[in-house]
């Protein structure tokens, strides 16, 4: 790719962002952070998730006895 098609690409985003009205881009937005993992997931994978999930069986088998 040559550096005027990037700048043309860019500059087509960009319109078509400005171009949208400001609650679709708010809800689009809204919707982009909904649909990311929590950051310790997306940092450390699935161990902080199995912790927790051992963390909660210890915790409910105690209570049982």
């Amino acid at each position: 790719m040559s550096f005027n098609e990037i700048v043309k690409y860019v500059t087509q985003q960009f319109v078509t962002y400005v171009d949208q009205p400001k609650e679709q881009r708010l809800a689009s937005k809204i919707e982009r952070k909904e649909s990311k993992p929590p950051l310790q997931y997306h940092m450390f994978g699935m161990i902080p998730l199995a912790l927790s999930i051992v963390w909660k069986n210890s915790r409910t088998k105690k209570k049982e006895k």
